[in-house]
């Protein structure tokens, strides 16, 4: 019998592209490695061509992921834990999939202790939320904005601020001599060359950045610019963004598309090669990709929403730009009753750019140096880890599982 500390994960699938995932495998991985875990893993939120368990060779059985349509269900969860008796649940994203989840709480903490990794993009406080936190042994936060959110709503909670982390050794400036010849390859030597990374989905406004960077253009010329995109071009949840490049006239290598799935290695080439990176989204619970262009030195240019905010500045000193919504829309659903988005003004990220344009390389540089700095000291990628590791190991030390489950009192049935 191992001896390991046996955690269920669910959540995005952890070799899926999302950011979730992404940080998913990161912590999956960093745990691995100390050779005290072992995983069973849902992997949701992407469509399957088949169902069956995978394994990574490098792992063996320490590691299983079974893919799910949505999050899994109910009767999975059970299942699960009653085959193979892990000692934690773990899952993570946003609480709006997880009902069904909270609505079988008392089964589950009865025998395992449950750690929620939360995403909570903005305010006003979700009151609504409450009920929820509360079916939780500890919440990890996953930036500032939603960490306040957790304790404001459920003091009496166990929670923790953990932000994602980046490995600075793999996303890390290349020297000039390298960024100079990947940009004559793509014909870019000569032009200010601004990198979207993102989902092609609505919340990330990928059409709407094409739009403002073709008005961005008609100022400063369209042989000057050039704005790539990694993303899906069409997207069943975003735009068709090639009939929108059609439509807008930008025939001529404006705008450029990155369509493969990369490694971590050439995703950094790509932060070094631009001289900004842009998120407009009206909503980011972290944002990554930024993350991920400041270890490499380059500077960012951001909607202040969510997690974002975390990232362009120290509180003293800018890392790029950020840009402070000019109004809010408040959308929603039956279960959840508000959530408010952060939009910006056009002709605030126009005058934006054109202000990273015209200040130049060195000055570009001198943003993008301080900002890796401040990722290297307040994102590390080893204090991460060693973070995760300690909450895990304490959860389990404390709370218990199976007969040595401690701290849970279960929901009492009254008969009169």
């Amino acid at each position: 019998m191992s001896d390991k500390i046996k955690i269920l994960t669910i959540g995005d699938h952890p070799l899926s592209p999302s950011g979730v995932g992404t940080q998913t495998k990161y912590i999956i991985e960093g745990m691995l490695k100390t050779g005290k875990y072992e995983f069973l893993s849902f992997g949701g939120a992407i469509k399957h061509v088949d169902h069956k368990p995978q394994k990574l060779e490098q792992w063996g059985d320490d590691w299983v992921i079974w893919p799910v349509d949505g999050y899994g269900n109910a009767d999975m969860v059970r299942a699960m834990i009653q085959q193979q008796k892990p000692d934690i649940l773990w899952f993570m994203t946003d609480p709006r999939f997880y009902g069904w989840l909270w609505a079988i709480e008392n089964e589950i903490r009865a025998k395992v202790p449950m750690i929620y990794y939360h995403v909570w993009d903005n305010y006003p406080y979700p009151t609504f939320n409450r009920p929820s936190y509360l079916s939780n042994d500890h919440i990890a936060c996953i930036s500032k904005v939603t960490h306040d959110i957790v304790q404001t709503v459920t003091p009496e909670v166990d929670s923790s601020y953990i932000p994602h982390a980046v490995d600075a050794d793999i996303f890390s400036p290349r020297t000039p001599e390298e960024v100079k010849s990947w940009r004559q390859s793509k014909n870019l030597d000569d032009k200010f060359v601004c990198f979207w990374n993102s989902r092609n989905a609505r919340r990330k406004q990928s059409g709407t950045l094409i739009w403002w960077f073709k008005d961005f253009l008609d100022k400063v010329g369209h042989d000057k610019a050039c704005l790539i995109m990694h993303t899906d071009v069409k997207d069943q949840h975003g735009q068709d963004l090639e009939a929108i490049i059609h439509e807008l006239g930008l025939l001529n290598g404006e705008v450029l598309f990155s369509r493969d799935k990369i490694g971590a290695p050439d995703l950094a080439a790509m932060y070094n090669m631009a001289d900004i990176t842009v998120c407009i989204s009206d909503a980011e619970g972290f944002g990554l990709s930024t993350l991920e262009s400041l270890s490499c030195g380059t500077p960012i240019l951001v909607n202040m929403t969510g997690g974002l905010r975390d990232q362009v500045t120290d509180g003293e000193q800018f890392f790029g730009i950020g840009l402070e919504p000019a109004s809010k829309a408040v959308i929603g659903s039956q279960q959840v009753p508000y959530i408010y988005e952060d939009r910006l003004n056009k002709d605030d990220f126009i005058n934006a750019m054109v202000e990273l344009y015209e200040m130049g390389d060195e000055k570009r540089r001198e943003l993008g140096s301080k900002g890796r700095a401040w990722t290297k000291d307040n994102f590390n990628f080893d204090k991460f880890i060693q973070t995760w590791d300690e909450l895990f190991t304490s959860v389990y030390e404390e709370k218990g599982s199976w007969e040595d489950r401690k701290g849970y009192k279960p929901y009492e049935v009254r008969v009169y």
